[in-house]
């Protein structure tokens, strides 16, 4: 079983989007629920930015979500797609703007749970998704603005293993992207919700 570390502290997050997104790879999103505790090591993720960038919740609006983009970093940011929630952390530098959409987790704890919120015992298709991922450890817009840095926190980023297969894409489901590959993952990960191009 891994060992399980410590939790990222809030400074973590006040950098570049794609610096986090990279660097979240191989850290544990743990969540508690009830006194269990739910957990999957990240192994996919992507970035986003403000008003330039033509697939964030920021582009075109001035409402709550882009509000939590620009506001305080290491925040959960939560919002639905298609009938599913989607889990984000605020992160960008000082006065800027954006976060980090968790796309898929490789389950380490309280599995047997993970499989009765969504509904399979297939283990490879548990999380390897966004809206998959927040079913199966019970992210709702209760953690909307939770602080992912605080011990407090029923949703925190802890220390897991060094990646070092990375590989980086073009963002999956927008219909505008930038020009740059804004979504990591690690390569040899069978959680992943889709595999495709270059190392980084």
């Amino acid at each position: 079983m891994m060992r399980i570390g410590r939790i990222l502290p809030k400074r973590f997050y006040a950098r570049d989007p794609a610096i986090v997104a990279k660097r979240l790879l191989g850290n544990v999103l743990y969540r508690i629920l009830e006194k269990k505790v739910l957990a999957g090591v990240i192994v996919e993720t992507e970035a986003y930015y403000g008003k330039s960038d033509p697939a964030s919740r920021a582009y075109r609006s001035d409402g709550d979500i882009a509000m939590m983009l620009y506001g305080d970093v290491g925040r959960a940011l939560i919002y639905g797609v298609h009938g599913k929630w989607l889990f984000n952390i605020v992160a960008h530098e000082s006065h800027g703007c954006g976060g980090v959409l968790i796309r898929a987790l490789e389950p380490v704890t309280g599995i047997e749970e993970m499989k009765k919120l969504r509904g399979t015992s297939d283990v490879f298709r548990l999380t390897n998704g966004p809206g998959r991922l927040t079913e199966a450890i019970a992210i709702d817009k209760g953690l909307y603005g939770k602080p992912v840095y605080l011990r407090s926190s029923e949703i925190t980023v802890r220390k897991g293993r060094v990646e070092t297969n990375i590989a980086r894409d073009f963002r999956i489901g927008v219909s505008r992207d930038l020009n740059i590959p804004l979504r990591f993952y690690v390569a040899d990960s069978l959680f992943v919700s889709r595999r495709r191009k270059q190392r980084v």
